[in-house]
């Protein structure tokens, strides 16, 4: 079932999910015991994060070097797979512009629809280090907005190569039509980093649902007052699709400074100080972050939002927590 669908039939409330492709090493058996505690809670999705390509340069006999693929994590196909083979729940791979060329990406789509995968979340990526800016391979999109319009325009091409009809975006969404997927994009309530202010920040949200995506999830927040700012200004901008809160429990004292620097986000001085508090107790520091992750959930619920999207970064033990409480 598409995720569009999902959302579109209202009702109660459900959890989401969003898990790192695991280091190579790591079974099969293993990552799906490391997903099964979350299964409980009904979550009606599993995003599956993308990581670009690494290189390294070694050197040879004569002092010259030479560029080597290093990929450190399994892929976010191969994931889903495994995943679905266990568990009766949709996964949502993330697609995204960095590394990948428009053929390449058109590659992956046709791996996709062969698996049965009807959503997709399209993103740009981040940039790779040494870049001061994003930079996209030659042949491939520098905005979400046009990877978003590249999946459409994949459909519309599928559709005529199957005898499918359909004009594109105009026919996304419907269940019987096996070369749609259903595209989610990533909204930040605080503002991507690279934008100059948050009115240009949404203007450029709206670039992506106009080429044809069906819902937001929003980076990692710690103030819900922000989110329903922002969610206020995306509908008075005309961005009518859904929008997901993300959420991501803090669990060490590091993070205070890490995520503010890794995501450009703020911090409630309530709950910074209440860590700084806790001092070297970590387990103080955990189950400040649980809860304050808990308190954060349940009032999204009461404010009618069709889901909530949790960011497990590899970690079971606080989102476990959070969903006994709030789902």
């Amino acid at each position: 079932m598409k995720i569009s669908e999902i959302l579109s039939r209202g009702g109660k409330a459900f959890p989401s999910l969003e898990i790192v492709p695991p280091l190579k090493g790591m079974t099969k058996d293993e990552l799906i015991e490391s997903i099964r505690p979350f299964m409980e809670f009904s979550p009606q999705y599993i995003n599956v994060t993308c990581h670009r390509d690494e290189y390294e340069y070694r050197e040879k006999p004569d002092g010259s070097y030479s560029r080597h693929l290093v990929r450190k994590r399994v892929s976010e196909v191969a994931v889903c797979g495994a995943i679905m083979s266990e568990f009766d729940i949709e996964t949502v791979p993330h697609i995204i512009c960095g590394g990948a060329s428009a053929e390449e990406i058109e590659s992956e789509l046709h791996d996709l629809r062969f698996m049965g995968i009807s959503n997709v979340m399209a993103l740009r990526g981040d940039s790779i280090a040494g870049e001061k800016r994003f930079t996209p391979v030659q042949g491939g999109y520098r905005y979400a907005s046009e990877l978003v319009s590249a999946i459409r325009r994949f459909e519309q091409i599928s559709r005529q190569e199957t005898g499918i009809p359909g004009n594109g975006i105009a026919a996304k969404g419907k269940g019987d039509n096996p070369a749609t997927f259903s595209i989610g994009v990533g909204g930040y309530p605080e503002k991507h980093f690279e934008a100059p202010n948050i009115e240009t920040d949404i203007v450029n949200l709206k670039k992506k649902v106009d080429a044809g995506a069906d819902y937001v999830i929003t980076q990692m927040f710690f103030d819900n007052s922000v989110f329903y700012d922002f969610v206020g200004r995306c509908r008075a901008a005309g961005i009518s699709v859904p929008i997901i809160p993300g959420l991501k429990p803090l669990s060490t004292a590091r993070q205070v400074s890490s995520l503010p620097e890794s995501f450009s986000l703020d911090i409630p001085v309530e709950l910074t100080d209440a860590i700084k508090a806790a001092g070297d107790d970590r387990e103080a520091v955990y189950r400040i972050g649980t809860e304050w992750c808990i308190m954060q959930c349940k009032d999204l619920l009461r404010h009618n939002i069709p889901a909530v999207h949790f960011y497990t970064m590899g970690r079971s033990r606080n989102i476990v927590e959070i969903l006994k409480e709030c789902f």
